[in-house]
């Protein structure tokens, strides 16, 4: 594939970053059909041809095919050089059946984990961790005393907060926390924001870009609505993540979200560029985003979402698409 996907910084990190991740949550993922959605020889296949396109940062998380998207991951990165890659990873879901100290993020749940996730991926480091959710039954000291030991013993570079609601004082009790006792801060951010799920717009937004937070949105392409492939009256097809996910019709296939849809079309037919080319281009040009995380099946379609990275948008279009939601477009640039 022709394309060199470039590096952005990742808030004030320091770190670089490329503009698009990787994201790996199909590896080893059973859709509710008893289907494999990606399997360890399609999954090296997928990470072969982002490389190719460039890309060097990978997203995945201890839970995902319960543990095999890591371990493939690994594998694949055994043949490489690691420190060409940046590699985030997740902890918070349950891990073992009948064990109340095998999830959330408390200190043993944490450091077991840990030793998991860089065992599988054969790693000495992660260059991010993400806490996967937010724990409201263990005290904010000790997880967030925990994930400084992480960082201050080499194991981890970063720390990210992934999954978070819309609120920043979240995040603003965290760091003021860890800024009172000298401990690593969250500097990283991994929401969910899209053309349609806007719910970070505002108050959460503001404040990572007035503390140089880098966002790293998940599902830029709203679950697949945004490519294109669903049309009003649609229903998703029965093996897939969308069928999966309790709700995702009557959250995606709405006649507001069709509406942004047409505009992100008639975008896309002035550039010549699919729509999730548009969706995705409209995260590179976002000022307040440093990379969305994108997955896919196949390579064709990595390939054909990768090629948002040389799709330009003008500062109309930019503005259109983001006031999608407000009415018309027949004037569209």
């Amino acid at each position: 594939m022709s394309l060199d996907l470039d590096t952005v910084a990742l808030g004030t990190t320091g770190l670089s970053v490329s503009e698009i991740a990787f994201g790996t949550w199909r590896f080893g993922r059973e859709t509710a059909a008893g289907n494999l959605e990606t399997d360890r020889e399609t999954a090296h296949r997928l990470l072969d041809a982002y490389e190719g396109a460039g890309g060097r940062f990978i997203d995945t998380a201890n839970v995902y095919g319960e543990g095999d998207s890591e371990h493939w991951i690994g594998e694949w990165l055994a043949k490489r050089d690691r420190e060409e890659f940046v590699l985030a990873s997740k902890i918070y879901f349950p891990t073992r059946e009948n064990d109340p100290n095998a999830g959330g993020l408390n200190r043993k749940h944490l450091r077991r984990q840990l030793d998991l996730v860089l065992d599988r991926l054969d790693t000495e480091y992660l260059d991010i961790l993400f806490v996967h959710r937010w724990d409201e039954q263990t005290p904010l000291r000790e997880f967030l005393s925990t994930l400084d030991r992480f960082v201050k013993s080499g194991r981890v570079h970063y720390l990210g907060a992934s999954t978070l609601r819309p609120d920043a004082w979240r995040l603003a009790r965290a760091n003021e926390l860890a800024r009172q006792h000298g401990w690593e801060p969250f500097s990283i951010t991994q929401p969910r924001y899209n053309l349609v799920n806007r719910e970070i717009e505002g108050a959460y937004m503001e404040f990572c870009r007035e503390r140089g937070i880098g966002i790293v949105p998940w599902s830029p392409l709203a679950q697949g609505f945004l490519t294109g492939k669903y049309e009003r009256e649609d229903s998703p097809p029965t093996d897939s993540t969308a069928s999966d996910t309790e709700g995702w019709r009557d959250r995606y296939l709405t006649e507001e979200n069709f509406k942004t849809l047409d505009v992100v079309r008639a975008v896309g037919e002035k550039l010549g560029a699919t729509p999730a080319q548009v969706a995705l281009a409209y995260h590179r040009h976002h000022p307040d985003i440093t990379a969305p995380i994108v997955g896919a099946r196949t390579v064709d379609q990595l390939e054909e979402n990768l090629q948002a990275g040389t799709v330009s948008l003008s500062a109309e279009q930019f503005d259109r698409l983001e006031e999608a939601e407000a009415g018309p477009f027949d004037n569209l640039l």
